[in-house]
């Protein structure tokens, strides 16, 4: 606190400015500035003074930065990072936590490689909140903190991240969701330094790329990660899922501590007999749907059977609830019924369906002129060839059975192809499985309207990896690293990222304000601090002033909202 003092010297007032704070827990005088005697200090207080003139002014990126900063700061994210990560051997400086934090808000807030973070920490009130020099912040320091950081390091920081969030943030984790996706990568096929990186189906159709796999396990509670898994990216959904039991029962013990049944929400692609079992063994209550097609029995039951669910908020839902032996147990079924999923199904299949009429009449066409000898150049099609075009073209089960397609040979080996459109195939399909989902349950004592809302939650991990896939922000892709223990952290980074925009949201929804992560991150990228230097007059020091910019009424009530006033320079 700065304050005026009076001094007598030889018996004679004199006035000082100073600045006392407290260090170490005691008083000390940390800045003083003599000012003269009373009549100086009059004197010059009536003397006119001549402006100032501006010197430079620095911008600095504040709002974003600083939000994100303080949910990390709660979280003790670096702490818990260090905790299981052992200390270099070299010269002291920013540990390991702290460097993944500053990769982690870059995610956040502005992607950037890391030959490129120090030029955007530069820009950042994170020069001074945090202790780094600029030659700390090089593509190669990064490299070599990240390369101190294991598989198993991430497994258990991850962990004591998970029991901090729930207990500081008093989370709702009565229902959890597991999904996993795949991401492209640009690493080299002939790369044999990277076996996480591997050619599958790819989710994003980039099927000429080597794509990366994540499984994440999130709350329905604004999609937060509470446990996330790295793999090889041509395993598919039922083995990682398998392969994940133990750390999901570990995620348990943790969550439990808040509350008494839990509910893991999964989809189809999840599904085996071994899974199930795991999960049956597991303290996991579970909501997962099963493929329609393998159950016709269930497709099959009339329609009188369904009972409407608008009462209960489900608009344009009917249900029909039964039990049934699935996977070697008696689950609770519920097959629904839902209007609009009718309609956006039945559009999406009629138009795949004119797009392959359309595909296979161009074909037709062009083997009638052939056969005719109006087209005589090139090599001749083949009745194999041309039954593999349209195999492919036909992919799905629900194609091949509104497309009736034949390929017969006619004279001199020229094939020769007719089709016509199934009518009583879609009449079949729009009674039976179009609008259908079969959803499966051990939460027998549930009801339909709570079962189906606890399904429909899944949407909360698709938006978590859609999240993830944005290119503004977060943007797990590109990856820029080759190696398995690189990409490992790199996408350890992404989801802490993901974690601190969730928490963001999240606080920000309970004080009234619910926008998007975009909009959010937008209007607080826009809230920037400004350093005004003046030229020193003669005889005096330079002057500073520190002021934000001008806030809309938006960007204002997400500054007092988050009360982001502590983070002004002093």
């Amino acid at each position: 606190m700065v304050s005026i003092v009076k001094k007598l010297v030889r018996g004679k007032p004199y006035y000082y400015a100073r600045e006392c704070r407290r260090v170490a827990g005691k008083p000390k005088i940390v800045w003083q500035k003599y000012l003269g005697k009373a009549e100086d200090i009059v004197a010059a207080l009536r003397q006119p003074q001549a402006p100032a003139s501006l010197q430079a002014a620095v911008v600095t990126d504040f709002g974003a930065v600083a939000a994100l900063f303080d949910l990390a700061q709660r979280l003790r994210l670096a702490e818990h990072i260090d905790r299981h990560v052992p200390p270099g051997r070299g010269p002291q400086g920013p540990t390991v936590g702290t460097y993944l934090l500053v990769a982690a808000l870059n995610r956040c807030v502005e992607p950037r490689s890391k030959a490129q973070i120090a030029d955007w920490f530069d820009r950042t009130i994170l020069r001074r909140l945090l202790d780094f020099r600029p030659e700390q912040l090089t593509s190669q320091r990064f490299w070599n903190q990240m390369d101190r950081v294991s598989a198993q390091a991430i497994v258990a920081s991850e962990r004591d991240l998970t029991a901090h969030l729930v207990r500081e943030f008093a989370l709702d984790v009565r229902q959890v969701l597991f999904d996993a996706t795949n991401f492209f990568t640009f690493i080299d096929t002939f790369n044999e330094r990277c076996t996480l990186a591997q050619r599958g189906h790819s989710k994003e159709g980039r099927a000429a790329l080597r794509i990366v796999g994540l499984a994440l396990l999130v709350t329905a509670d604004f999609h937060l990660p509470l446990c996330h898994h790295t793999y090889p990216g041509n395993q598919t959904d039922s083995p990682t899922f398998a392969s994940l039991t133990d750390d999901l029962i570990q995620r348990h013990e943790l969550l439990s501590t808040q509350v008494e049944g839990i509910t893991l929400i999964f989809d189809k692609g999840n599904n085996s007999k071994a899974n199930l079992q795991a999960v049956d063994r597991s303290p996991y209550h579970f909501i997962g749907s099963l493929v329609p097609s393998q159950h016709p029995d269930l497709l099959a039951a009339p329609r009188a059977y369904f009972r409407c669910r608008a009462a209960e908020g489900l608009s344009g839902v009917r249900t029909y609830r039964c039990k049934k032996e699935v996977f070697g147990q008696t689950r609770t079924i519920v097959v629904t019924y839902n209007e609009r999923l009718f309609v956006a199904q039945s559009r999406t299949l009629l138009r795949e369906v004119a797009k392959r009429q359309r595909l296979l009449a161009e074909l037709q066409v062009s083997l009638e002129r052939r056969r005719s000898g109006e087209v005589s150049k090139g090599k001749a099609p083949t009745v194999a060839g041309t039954q593999k075009k349209v195999q492919d073209w036909l992919s799905t089960a629900e194609l091949k059975e509104l497309l009736e397609v034949s390929v017969t040979a006619a004279g001199g080996g020229l094939p020769v192809l007719n089709y016509h459109f199934r009518e009583e195939a879609w009449q079949r399909l729009q009674a039976t499985r179009l609008g259908t989902t079969i959803l499966f349950s051990d939460q027998h004592e549930w009801s339909d309207a709570q079962i189906v809302r606890g399904y429909r939650s899944q949407h909360h991990v698709e938006d978590a990896f859609r999240d993830l896939k944005d290119t503004e922000h977060l943007a797990l892709r590109p990856q820029r690293h080759w190696t398995d223990q690189k990409i490992r952290v790199h996408v350890y980074c992404c989801v802490l990222a993901l974690l601190l925009c969730g928490l963001l949201r999240r606080q920000l929804d309970h004080k009234g304000i619910s926008r998007s992560l975009p909009a959010i991150l937008a209007d607080l990228g826009q809230i920037q601090e400004v350093c005004l230097a003046y030229a020193p007059t003669e005889g005096a020091e330079p002057q500073f002033q520190v002021t934000l910019t001008e806030m809309t009424e938006d960007q204002k009530a997400l500054y007092d909202a988050l009360d982001l006033g502590r983070y002004r320079s002093p």
